[in-house]
Order: C-alpha cells, then structure tokens, then sequence
C-alpha cells in the first residue's frame, strides 16, 4: 500500500491526515486514520525516533485493522502505548486487537472504568456483534500527568463532560491538542450518553481548551481538524 503524507487527503475508504510538526529537535507526526460506522479518528503520533502511540484505535473490521497494520510497518514505526481519550464504543473497538498485535498496555482515566465496562452491552446495541472486549487499563492518566515516547512528551488534560473520565493529550511545544470528541470543527461532543453533562463540557472546553493559543491545532475524535481560534470565533457553542 501506499502510504503518503498529506494534509486532509483521502486514503482508501478512510480520511488519511498526517501533519509534520517541526521542532527544533524533532519532529512529531499526527496521522488519524478513520474507521468504523461512526468515522471515528484513529491517531498514530509518532516522532523521528520511530516510536509511536496508538490513541483511541476504532478498527472493528479486518480490512480497518490491515490498514492500521500496514500502515505501521510501511512507516517502520514502533507502537509503545495504547491510549483511550475516553471508552465509548467507537474508540475502544480495535484496543484487543492494538494491545495484543503490539503487545501494549492501556492507558485511560478512571472515571471512564464504567463506560469500558460496558462496552461489550453497547456494542451489541450498534451492531457490533463481533466486539472482542477490551483489557484493562494497566495506567490511569490524570489532568497535569505527562505522557511520554520517544523524545516527545504530551499533557494530559482531564476535560469531562463527554464522557465523566474524558482526557485531552496537548503539546503546546509543537502546537497542538487531540481533544476527543470535547470539540469539533464547528461543534462539540454529545451529553446525552452515559456519564455525559452539558454544563460539565461547556466548563471544560472554556476553561481547559479556549486559553490555549489561538493557533492550536485541534484534532477530533470525529471530522476535520479545526484550531482554537476558529471555534472562538465561530462555533455557536461558544460564542
């Protein structure tokens, strides 16, 4: 297969987006790669050592699971962490299948065992009737924790409201939050599911993500990219 880097290009049946972020000491590369009945963003960071982390893997079908495969070795990089910025159905699908191909282990907030816990039920209601399960988180991130691979590091942000454990993974050096599904190009998340609350999203998306800078890059779990300045001036959500 060939893979290319690309800004919003389309790849296969899915959205390929991989953005290169220069630092001055190394680059950190954004892939999402979009799967399942919901088009969830899969998200592959990686950065010049080769290693990489696997963040919210959506594949449910065998050909979304060969192209998440292949692109990982068409890119030789080396998967060192599985995180789930939150557990509903759509972004815990594939975290059998990335735990057990790559031997990870899991990282995800507490507050989010409920949601992981039921996800099989869940699962069965979407039709998922194929749904492996999931393991256990082994690590739990909290707001303020420092996730680290290769010469990169994120911070996590604890933004529930979404989902009650929801976390946000920022690089302020590099310019860029992948925010879940807390806020989209345009939108936000949805409160009307399990553990969900208007009032606590609305909270955390003006006090945890409008201050960063305008020129951040958010990256959702659902759609395009957008920045912060763009959904302060424009999502009517916010303004």
């Amino acid at each position: 297969m060939n893979f290319r880097d690309a800004t919003h290009e389309s790849y296969s049946f899915h959205t390929l987006i991989n953005i290169s972020l220069q630092s001055k000491k190394y680059t950190m590369k954004v892939t999402a790669l979009t799967f399942n009945q919901f088009q969830e963003n899969t998200y592959i960071i990686s950065d010049d050592t080769k290693e990489c982390i696997i963040i919210d893997p959506g594949c449910y079908q065998d050909f979304e699971r060969t192209e998440l495969t292949d692109f990982i070795k068409t890119k030789n990089l080396k998967p060192v962490k599985l995180i789930n910025t939150h557990c509903h159905i759509d972004h815990v699908l594939g975290n059998k299948f990335v735990s057990e191909q790559w031997d990870l282990e899991l990282y995800a907030h507490k507050e989010d065992l409920p949601l992981l816990a039921n996800a099989g039920a869940v699962a069965k209601m979407y039709g998922f009737e194929k749904y492996e399960g999931s393991p256990y988180p082994k690590h739990f991130l909290e707001e303020g924790d420092t996730l680290k691979f290769g010469a990169s590091e994120l911070e996590i942000i604890f933004a529930p409201g979404h989902a009650p454990g929801h976390i946000c993974l920022l690089s302020k050096k590099e310019g860029f939050i992948i925010a879940g599904d807390v806020l989209f190009n345009g939108s936000i998340g949805r409160t009307d599911l399990p553990g969900g609350d208007y009032d606590t999203l609305i909270e955390s998306i003006k006090t945890k993500l409008l201050p960063l800078d305008e020129n951040t890059i958010v990256y959702c779990g659902h759609g395009p990219s957008t920045s912060i300045g763009k959904e302060k001036m424009n999502n009517p959500f916010l303004v």
